[in-house]
């Protein structure tokens, strides 16, 4: 085994403070989503009201207990980082996950910008490797930042050898 080939480890970067933003966002409206159909039976029917008020309370309760706990832990565990051997990552707030793919293995490179994602002016990229276990994901990066780490990836898997597979 070589001595410099790629070893799990934890990664050095944080992703974007906006991401905590984002992601606050996005569990706020999937509270709301899921609180809303339980408030709107309340109000027009009578007899069952308190069964759908008890309902809401608890999906909504627990949907802002997530809400404000949830993006906080995630940037603290969210972690990332391109070397010329690797990209490492380590994600997850129940379930965390460490993951390495070696730019041998590397066979596509993608940036998304969702809706959200432009507002706080962030991007995700996506690297799919030959493995099993799917595509890497790093998400809640600056717009110019991912750009960057993405022709970065483009340019060094095509100076790798290998075949990506």
């Amino acid at each position: 085994m070589s001595t410099d080939a790629p070893r799990l480890r934890p990664p050095h970067h944080r992703v974007d403070r906006r991401a905590i933003r984002w992601w606050t966002t996005r569990s706020l409206a999937v509270t709301v989503g899921l609180t809303a159909p339980l408030v709107v039976p309340a109000v027009i029917w009578e007899a069952p009201r308190i069964w759908f008020l008890v309902a809401a309370g608890v999906v909504g309760g627990i949907g802002l207990l997530i809400t404000f706990l949830m993006p906080q832990w995630r940037y603290r565990v969210h972690r990332w980082e391109v070397t010329d051997t690797a990209v490492y990552t380590s994600s997850g707030w129940i379930w965390q996950e460490w993951r390495v793919a070696p730019m041998s293995r590397i066979q596509t490179v993608d940036t998304a910008r969702g809706p959200l994602q432009r507002m706080f002016g962030l991007s995700s990229i996506t690297v799919t490797t030959a493995s099993a276990a799917g595509p890497i994901e790093i998400a809640g990066l600056d717009h110019a930042q991912a750009t960057e780490v993405a022709e970065r990836l483009t340019e060094t898997t095509q100076a790798t050898p290998g075949d990506a597979t």
